[in-house]
């Protein structure tokens, strides 16, 4: 059974459905129990055409249920004198169905669930282990996500942009669970681009990638992250690198840019920097000085800070953090990193304590944590140095 392949057909067997005159909630049902029939019955008897296969079943599947529900009797009349029309393009079906799972009635959190069960073809328990939630909660959450884009029809252009906020959520998810949702990610926004020509939709596929490219150095073996300074960057990988660069440079060259195009050339800087030591800090506060403009992100401006700090040295960040609101995420440990590089130990030590304990997650909390202690462990060995060249001096007078 080729569960890749079953995954890439999902959507465009959702969609054609939907195109039939099926509300969302129903069709969305009808393809999973189509699904499962597949599953049972393809490793014996393979169908010549998988897509029409799917189409027929799941179109059965959901002609059966209308069947059953008299309060819909006059619509399943409707549906069974209608000739049924052919499916649609894939790309057509899979581009409608991506805005229809990022529709602004949605919160984020469920259009990131609909966008992986409908369009990712997950199902709802892989969605849970990801998000490290109990079935149950992810099946209400889908549930409730069906039902707000059920009355909604493809009469107007989706918007791209919420399109790709859903896809970035997706992909800074991470890798919980048996599904490794950048990865995912990954597939979703390479099967946008090959739909749609925009080079936002290009611009957050290179992010994508000259992130994951890093992904093997990150952690160590127990969990423990690796500061992007302290990366063996002969564990990146290369032709994931390339082919970022490859795609940025093409939706640069179009001259439209936007966030994600900017993230990623500041990504691509990184990468390029064949040591820590020789990283273009001035260029990529130029493109953090663009990304400002573009978004006027608090985070934005957070990392120019850091960036700022590289380029003219900790006392420009720390100048450019005062202006920050303290309470922005990771704020604090950025004044820790500024202040060790500005010859601050203390104050970094105290700061590096503080961060860990706002920190969202465990493995940046023991980062943070180690941090503080690494700084204090050094500071008491500096004290008993002093000591000792005090008592060597009163010795010698």
């Amino acid at each position: 059974m080729d569960d890749a392949l079953l995954r890439t057909l999902t959507p465009s067997v959702l969609t054609v459905l939907v195109r039939r005159g099926a509300d969302f909630a129903a069709a969305e049902d009808a393809v999973q129990d189509a699904l499962v029939e597949a599953v049972r019955l393809w490793p014996d008897d393979p169908p010549r055409d998988p897509k029409g296969w799917l189409v027929t079943v799941a179109w059965r599947k959901f002609l059966d249920s209308a069947r059953s529900d008299t309060a819909r009797r006059r619509r399943e009349d409707r549906i069974d004198q209608e000739p049924p029309p052919g499916p649609a393009a894939p790309a057509d079906d899979t581009l409608q169905l991506y805005f229809l799972c990022a529709h602004p009635s949605l919160t984020p959190s469920s259009a990131v669930a609909l966008t992986l069960r409908a369009v990712g073809g997950l199902t709802t328990r892989q969605i849970a282990q990801a998000y490290l939630v109990p079935e149950a909660t992810m099946a209400q959450r889908i549930s409730r996500a069906k039902r707000t884009v059920s009355g909604v029809r493809f009469d107007r252009p989706g918007d791209v942009a919420t399109v790709l906020r859903v896809l970035y959520l997706v992909f800074n998810e991470g890798y919980s669970g048996e599904v490794d949702l950048a990865a995912e990610a990954i597939r979703l926004t390479r099967q946008l681009t090959a739909a749609i020509d925009h080079p936002e939709a290009a611009g957050l596929l290179a992010l994508m990638l000259l992130h994951h490219a890093r992904r093997a150095s990150r952690t160590l073996p127990d969990g423990a992250l690796v500061p992007l300074a302290e990366q063996d960057r002969g564990r990146w990988d290369t032709a994931a690198i390339a082919e970022g660069v490859t795609i940025l440079q093409a939706a640069l060259a179009r001259d439209r840019l936007g966030e994600f195009q900017a993230q990623a050339a500041i990504a691509a800087l990184h990468a390029d920097a064949p040591t820590a030591e020789e990283t273009d800090w001035v260029q990529i506060v130029e493109w953090y000085d663009e990304l400002v403009r573009l978004t006027d992100s608090p985070v934005a401006r957070l990392n120019r800070a850091v960036a700022l700090g590289e380029a003219d040295g900790p006392r420009a960040g720390l100048a450019a953090l005062a202006a920050l609101d303290d309470a922005l995420p990771r704020h604090t440990a950025v004044a820790a990193y500024l202040h060790e590089r500005a010859g601050d130990p203390a104050t970094a030590a105290r700061l590096y304590a503080v961060a860990a304990g706002k920190a969202s997650n465990l493995a940046e909390r023991e980062h943070l944590t180690r941090q503080a202690a690494r700084l204090n462990t050094a500071g008491r060995k500096d004290e008993r140095r002093e000591g000792e060249r005090e008592d060597e001096s009163t010795r010698g007078s």
